[in-house]
């Protein structure tokens, strides 16, 4: 798994879908941790014009088809499963071929989707954590991996 986070992460621009204003909410903090790695990121909301963060407002896309450029973008998705399946569709038809879907996001066929269409698909079972991998508590390994395989680039 080491190998399919680090190219996760060797990716030169980042997204999350299902990114929230809440700051109670995962899609909150998640977008708050890619920008505390000072990661180039884009929320995904198509409710939100903007995310607000204390250090910085974030301009919104409704969807990944909305990226600037999704052939190099990362997705972190964090939204319920049949709309985590409806993004994904999307994404894959824009070019994205990273994804990482944090817990609670999928389901069965949200993983043979995935999994059937993504060159790179961190989900499930794994990572440091209780409830499978998540970018909040596995990230920050997973760039060390990438930084030290691509150099400090990442």
């Amino acid at each position: 798994m080491e190998g399919v986070i680090a190219r996760f992460f060797s990716s030169p621009q980042y997204a999350v879908a299902g990114a929230s204003n809440d700051i109670n909410k995962f899609g909150y903090k998640i977008l708050a941790w890619y920008h505390g790695q000072s990661l180039s990121v884009t929320p995904i909301n198509p409710r939100a014009a903007q995310i607000s963060l204390p250090s910085k407002v974030y301009t919104t896309v409704p969807s990944p088809a909305g990226l600037p450029s999704p052939t190099d973008t990362s997705l972190s998705v964090v939204t319920p499963p049949p709309v985590t399946l409806q993004i994904l569709q999307e994404a894959h038809r824009v070019g994205i071929t990273a994804v990482w879907l944090q817990p609670g996001t999928f389901d069965d066929d949200v993983l043979a989707f995935a999994h059937s269409n993504f060159e790179t698909v961190i989900a499930g079972d794994g990572g440091e954590g209780d409830e499978g991998w998540c970018v909040l508590v596995d990230g920050e390994d997973g760039l060390d991996v990438a930084r030290n395989k691509y150099g400090s680039t990442v």
